[in-house]
């Protein structure tokens, strides 16, 4: 970098060391805690693990792991390298599908966001913005837990902080599913020797014998005109989940008028190292610095 030539030589030490200092805050290892107790069921404890960055955050993102609903542990995240981007990143357990069958799962993520928003002054990260965020049906669960803000059969019971809003501002879902009763018929072979079974263990059977419950579980069913902005990656060689699935939400969202970029990864299939490159990460933290961020920003004003 060169420095103006009429910069004093202290103002222009001083301004190599914030730069300095910027960069390295930027990259510095994200504070951890782990095994964060955030509700029970029955005997089940379900924790969370919480990644905080070394500024203060300028936000939270629930992370909702994939796993066909059956498997997966919060142990994945996909999005931990937010933290040098300034957000929080909250990874959460949910009950899978061999234990409890929907919405079970969709009742522990929301419980998840109450207690974090109820807990967050003394976790270190603000209240608002959370967003939720998610791949392959983590991608699901967390479209769907965006786009069903205060819908009674999805809300749950589950956790201590039942007065806390479960509300989310923004929505990230990676390859994730959207409509279940079309998600078969737009399967390969491959796609339907994995959602087959795992649609029996998430809903009890499939889709066309269980269609309310599908439609409950669909996130295409459940958009309304102030549901928070969408951002979407998925990937056109996708054997297991149709991209399809990521075309329908956005087609829902855009009936609605409602903010969404859908970002098609050429080449890439379900999952893998195209989908958290620098750039994708950059353009997940623009998208919501003009879409959650500075919308808040803008509703803090306007309330003053």
């Amino acid at each position: 970098m060169t420095l103006p030539t009429l910069l004093p030589p202290l103002a222009a030490l001083g301004l190599c060391i914030s730069l300095l200092c910027a960069a390295l805050t930027s990259h510095a290892a994200p504070k951890v805690q782990r095994d964060v107790k955030f509700a029970s069921v029955g005997e089940t404890s379900l924790l969370l693990d919480l990644y905080l960055p070394a500024a203060p955050a300028r936000g939270l993102i629930v992370w909702v792991h994939g796993g066909a609903w059956r498997a997966g542990s919060r142990s994945s995240v996909d999005l931990a390298a937010m933290t040098a981007r300034g957000w929080a990143v909250a990874s959460v357990d949910y009950r899978l599908s061999p234990v409890a069958k929907f919405p079970a799962q969709v009742h522990d993520i929301k419980a998840a966001i109450r207690y974090l928003r109820a807990h967050a002054a003394g976790l270190g990260f603000p209240a608002s913005p959370i967003v939720v965020a998610g791949s392959s049906a983590g991608g699901h669960l967390a479209a769907l837990v965006g786009v069903s803000n205060g819908q009674e059969q999805l809300e749950g019971k589950v956790g201590a902080e039942l007065a806390t809003s479960s509300d989310v501002q923004g929505i990230v879902s990676l390859y994730g599913a959207s409509n279940l009763t079309s998600i078969l018929a737009q399967s390969t072979p491959h796609g339907l020797s994995v959602r087959v079974p795992a649609l029996d263990l998430l809903l009890g059977a499939q889709p066309d014998k269980a269609p309310e419950l599908a439609r409950l579980a669909s996130p295409v069913f459940h958009v309304g005109s102030s549901d928070p902005p969408l951002y979407m990656l998925h990937g056109d060689q996708d054997n297991q989940m149709p991209i399809n699935q990521s075309h329908e939400l956005e087609g829902a969202y855009a009936a609605q008028k409602l903010s969404v970029r859908f970002e098609v990864v050429h080449g890439a299939g379900h999952g893998g190292p195209a989908f958290t490159t620098d750039a994708r990460l950059d353009a997940i933290a623009a998208f919501l610095e003009q879409n959650v961020l500075a919308r808040g920003r803008a509703a803090a004003t306007v309330k003053h």
